[in-house]
């Protein structure tokens, strides 16, 4: 084969390859992305007793059953803000007569529920209502500030599921 043959089939052959790699490279960048896997919102997990119970372990919803407009978003800020995990918000049920605050729980003696209830205060109402998650705060139109000088965590008595 003479030398300006072999120089044509060596170009050849690159420009080929190249080709080759360039559609397959655009092909890939062209694909769509993966969508964004979602972590689940509440994972059950056992707190030992004598371990801490953090706020971020703790998914708290939070519901309106007042007459003051974004009442449920502005207190599930002040939940955020202390580091519990943001769980619903929206109104409370037509049929829910709140003055203050209440937690519905199915477990009133969960420590998940003593570390939200110190967040709003002594007076605060919990109320056991089957079918509801660990922490569900319903607030009505006489519910004032969250208490953020509180232990920032729980001490569990006994060992419980949160």
């Amino acid at each position: 084969m003479h030398e300006g043959a072999r120089s044509a089939v060596t170009i050849a052959v690159l420009c080929t390859l190249l080709l080759i790699g360039a559609l397959w490279g655009w092909s890939e960048a062209t694909k769509p992305l993966p969508g964004k896997a979602e972590a689940p919102t509440c994972v059950s997990q056992v707190i030992e007793r004598g371990e801490k119970l953090y706020p971020d372990q703790v998914v708290v919803s939070v519901f309106n059953a007042g007459t003051r407009e974004g009442l449920a978003g502005r207190t599930m800020k002040l939940f955020v803000d202390e580091g519990f995990r943001e769980g619903a918000s929206g109104n409370a049920p037509n049929r829910a007569r709140v003055a203050r605050a209440e937690i519905w729980t199915s477990d009133p003696a969960s420590p998940a529920v003593a570390l939200v209830a110190s967040r709003l205060g002594s007076d605060t109402r919990i109320v056991r209502r089957r079918g509801t998650g660990s922490a569900v705060v319903v607030v009505g139109s006489r519910c004032g500030p969250a208490n953020s000088s509180s232990e920032p965590t729980m001490p569990t008595p006994a060992a419980a599921r949160v």
